[in-house]
C-alpha cells in the first residue's frame, strides 16, 4: 500500500520547513543526506518542491524532517 501523502492546503508546511532549516544552518543538500542517512526516502529535487508547496509531502518525509530539524510537528505545520 502506497503512503499517503499530506497536501499543503492552508498550512505552508513547505515555507516552515525552509525557515527552520535556514535558521539551523543547513544547506539543502547537506539536510537531504541527513535524512536519507536516516532511512528517508527523498531527493534535493523533491526537497526543493517541497519547500516550494509544487509537490505534496509523505507521512515519513515529515516525521524525518521534524526529527532532522529537532522541531515539532506544531511548528512545521503553522
Amino acid at each position: 500500500m502506497a503512503e499517503q501523502k499530506i497536501k499543503q492546503v492552508g498550512i505552508d508546511i513547505g515555507r516552515n520547513i525552509r525557515r527552520i532549516r535556514l535558521e539551523k544552518g543547513y544547506g539543502q543538500t547537506d539536510f537531504v543526506r541527513m535524512l536519507q542517512l536516516k532511512n528517508v526516502d527523498i531527493t534535493r529535487e523533491t526537497l526543493v518542491k517541497i519547500e516550494r508547496g509544487i509537490q505534496h509531502i509523505t507521512g515519513s518525509q515529515l516525521r524525518g524532517i521534524r526529527d532532522c530539524l529537532d522541531t515539532t510537528y506544531d511548528e512545521l505545520l503553522k
